[in-house]
């Protein structure tokens, strides 16, 4: 199963629900909706090297997408692509919802 890490209140993270919600074969985790659900997005986040450029430029890595075995893609572009941890998504991307509020 493929977990996929998004919040309510991140633009870049609707379509993905809308294209995810209803399929077995996806877990999606709103991180804003248990502090669990938190936790485990920022242990991922803070550790896995995927993420090095998004916590460089201080964005969240949200819609995240998260394989079986631990690979990661942080955008419905690489994700589609087949790219896991290859590649950080740019501005023109996406949002990419930052934690000084200049995206999203």
């Amino acid at each position: 199963m493929i977990k996929i890490y998004v919040m309510e209140s991140c633009p870049d993270c609707t379509e993905v629900k809308a294209l995810y919600s209803n399929q077995p074969e996806y877990e999606l985790i709103d991180i804003g909706r248990q502090a669990r659900n938190l936790k485990e997005f920022l242990a991922l986040r803070d550790h896995h090297p995927a993420f090095e450029k998004v916590r460089e430029r201080g964005n969240i890595g949200i819609p995240c997408f998260v394989r079986e075995d631990g690979s990661v893609a942080i955008s419905l572009k690489h994700f589609d692509a087949g790219r896991f941890t290859e590649g950080i998504p740019t501005a023109s991307e996406g949002a990419s919802c930052s934690l000084d509020g200049t995206g999203c």
